[in-house]
């Protein structure tokens, strides 16, 4: 069901560190993206050729209805000057003698004075004027511009003035124009002011309705987008046309269908999980997952810390198996588990395993001998206390050994000092425990790591170590991780070694906090390069700690881009709403955030779709081996695949040989790290050494 996702990664790089090829890819990205954020939108299309549409229209019915008008009064000029010019010929014809001048121009200025005229010329046959009147046009109330613009045209009207059958003359006669003007501009005022109020509200108009029905592309795109970054959540719920209804449909139904595939394959990888690397019975880690990471614990190089290895018994288990049957020795394992579980929970990364039958294995790293016994004497009184309940009347009995770890210790030195204690404690008929060096603290007591922590943090003597996460076909690391060290009486100190101590006496908190601090000085120093760093559980959910480390990466600026934070699945799981806080943080500022140590305490797969990391850091205990290790290398491979679909890369830790980078690279890892591809070097003299 899961395909390899190795030919479709892709790889990102630390500022300063692409390939030319990678860099001509950006780039052309870019234009392209520049290219799409210049193309006009579907509603500004439809906007602009309907209101242009609309515009023409209004434009043509104005000038329609201009012209008209325009042509109107021009008939009626012309009327009105040959009305004129009749009545006047009448009168010079019959009224009075037309061959007396004196005569003649009293009836035309009898005329002129009565009627809006511009002009009247009585003309004898050779065109000499006998009497006349004119005025100019500076009596229209208009716009002298709108006088050159309009230029009515001043048809002359004529008339024969004649007395019997003698042609005495021709009165000519030009109407004034005033009258016209002043009703073809109030006209066009008009016509103008209409035009643009059915206009605007047209376009108005045009817009809401545009707006309106288009509104669930806007809410398409945002879906899309979402389905892009893997985010199922998002759903149209606006309704528009049929046809836009029908899209949004289908929209919706393709992205319930994503997310159930998602979740399906969330719930089969974790089902997986569980069948290869947990106890069917418990479902604490089975003997081969619990020695997995207890040998990453142990051996690793960066990560080995002090602990105590605890391995419990529960005395007469065939006996009670062989009374109460297969189904109450089963149902006895599990509530056993239950308490081994809460106490697991109560120490900061200690995890617990079933090794074989009733025996059970227990690792609580950062642990010292003393305090161990206490709670290993505290953790066997419960456990017989559950055993005596079940197993009454029989006589039951609960024995522990334990064994801290030593420097230079494999986990068969370790397993077999805790054997040993076990057998030890077995010699006895109650219910006890036994420590191989009888409780002793070893280099340093409680009191003595509260000092060296505390000293450390107030003189602020922290120490950067890098170690680069290898990407194939890069040929910079795409980050490096930082651990970090402080200096000891007895030496340099390993986070591995004082981060559990500082995590018990609630100073991890302020370790983190230095930590960021050091980091961000140290991406000023090397603007080029992508660093990571893990934040502790207690740290995320302290609200004051977030808001600390969210002030810094403000004031950093830019720069921050280039920091990694990790958080481990474990917080991911018990702190989920502090979690969430930080990244919103995180997500506004631009800061990359990966799952550290995935795959350990089998939390469930789904927070993926809520929260929008950027990276999974697969936890060294899936990586050891898995060159020969065909249930790990199946679990990684499906991991990848469903990552990948969500476009969240995929990291390993603890690669020590060319053989499992090289099973890693072909699952289609993104980037790899361990002593094979590169072993911590002191960030400030830049040595590739320990």
């Amino acid at each position: 069901m899961f395909v390899n996702s190795a030919a479709q990664v892709t790889n990102l790089k630390p500022a300063g560190a692409q390939p030319i090829g990678d860099a001509l890819m950006a780039r052309k990205r870019i234009r392209q993206e520049g290219r799409q954020r210049g193309v006009a939108t579907l509603r500004a299309l439809l906007l602009l050729f309907t209101g242009t549409l609309l515009v023409l229209v209004l434009a043509a019915s104005f000038v329609t209805s201009y012209n008209f008008f325009r042509d109107y009064v021009s008939g009626q000029l012309a009327g009105h000057a040959r009305d004129g010019a009749t009545a006047i010929g009448l009168s010079l014809s019959n009224a009075i003698d037309a061959r007396d001048p004196v005569a003649s121009s009293s009836v035309i200025d009898a005329v002129f004075d009565s009627g809006r005229y511009l002009s009247i010329s009585y003309l004898d046959h050779h065109g000499n004027e006998i009497a006349g009147r004119s005025i100019g046009l500076q009596q229209a109330e208009v716009p002298a511009w709108f006088l050159v613009v309009v230029e009515l045209p001043l048809p002359v009207a004529r008339a024969e003035v004649v007395r019997g059958w003698n042609r005495l003359g021709t009165v000519e006669v030009v109407s004034h124009p005033g009258r016209a003007y002043e009703d073809l501009w109030r006209i066009s005022i008009w016509l103008v002011a209409s035009t643009l109020i059915l206009g605007g509200v047209g376009l108005v108009a045009l817009y809401i309705l545009l707006r309106r029905t288009l509104k669930p592309l806007g809410e398409l795109e945002k879906q899309a987008k979402a389905l892009g970054q893997r985010d199922f959540r998002q759903r149209v719920t606006v309704r528009s046309t049929r046809e836009l209804n029908q899209v949004t449909e289908a929209m919706n139904q393709m992205t319930d269908d994503l997310g159930r595939l998602f979740e399906g394959q969330a719930k089969l990888i974790q089902h997986l999980r569980k069948v290869n690397n947990e106890d069917p019975v418990t479902g604490l880690s089975s003997r081969s997952a619990f020695d997995q990471r207890l040998k990453v614990e142990v051996e690793s190089e960066e990560k080995a810390a002090p602990g105590v290895l605890i391995l419990m018994h529960l005395a007469g288990f065939a006996d009670y198996n062989q009374a109460y049957g297969r189904a109450e020795a089963d149902r006895l394992l599990l509530q056993v588990a239950a308490v081994v579980d809460e106490f697991t929970s109560q120490h900061a990364d200690a995890f617990a395993g079933r090794r074989t039958g009733a025996e059970f294995a227990i690792f609580v790293p950062g642990a010292l001998p003393a305090d161990a016994g206490v709670w290993c004497r505290e953790l066997v009184t419960r456990v017989d206390g559950v055993y005596a309940d079940l197993a009454s009347p029989m006589d039951t009995a609960v024995h522990a050994g334990l064994a801290r770890t030593q420097e230079g210790q494999g986990i068969r030195d370790l397993l077999s000092a805790a054997d040993e204690a076990l057998r030890v404690a077995q010699g006895s008929e109650e219910t006890t425990c036994h420590h191989t060096d009888g409780g002793k603290d070893g280099h340093h007591n409680l009191e003595t790591w509260r000092v060296i922590i505390s000293q450390a943090i107030r003189e602020q003597n922290l120490s950067l170590w890098l170690q680069p996460m290898v990407c194939e076909n890069l040929s910079e690391p795409f980050y490096h991780q930082v651990f970090s060290r402080i200096t000891s009486p007895e030496g340099t100190l390993k986070a591995g070694i004082f981060v559990p101590m500082a995590e018990r006496f609630g100073l991890i908190a302020d370790i983190d906090r230095l930590l960021i601090q050091r980091v961000l000085q140290r991406l000023q120093s090397d603007r080029n390069r992508s660093l990571a760093v893990s934040l502790g559980s207690a740290s995320i959910a302290s609200e004051s700690f977030r808001n600390d480390v969210i002030a810094m990466l403000e004031s950093a600026g830019p720069l921050a881009s280039n920091l990694w934070i990790g958080i481990s699945e474990q917080t991911i799981h018990h702190h989920r709403t502090a979690v969430g806080q930080l990244m919103k943080a995180l997500e506004r500022l631009r800061i990359p955030v990966l799952v550290d140590r995935f795959g350990v305490g089998g939390v469930p797969f789904s927070y993926l779709r809520n929260l929008r990391f950027q990276a999974l850091r697969i936890d060294n205990s899936f990586i050891h081996d898995i060159d020969t290790h065909a249930d790990n290398r199946f679990y990684v491979e499906s991991v990848i695949g469903i990552a990948h679909s969500r476009g969240v890369r995929v990291f390993a830790t603890g690669v020590e040989t060319a053989a499992e980078y090289s099973v890693l690279c072909g699952l289609g890892i993104d980037g790899a790290m361990g002593y094979h591809l590169g072993r911590p070097y002191a960030a400030d003299n830049h040595s590739t050494g320990d």
